[in-house]
């Protein structure tokens, strides 16, 4: 009986999961960012190509 209260008094499970989500949402911002980012330097190249004769 002991174990199982400590298995659900147990916070090891749920913080993994927290900090799991939170890698997720910071790999998510990141690849946004970075693609973003990339679009917009991309196009800064193009017409920089593009105005050089």
């Amino acid at each position: 009986m002991n174990l199982l209260k400590k298995f659900l008094a147990s916070e090891d499970g749920p913080t993994a999961v927290e900090y799991a989500v939170m890698l997720a949402l910071i790999v998510v911002a990141c690849i946004t960012t970075i693609t973003a980012v990339g679009t917009k330097v991309n196009a800064s190249f193009n017409a920089t190509k593009t105005a050089l004769p």
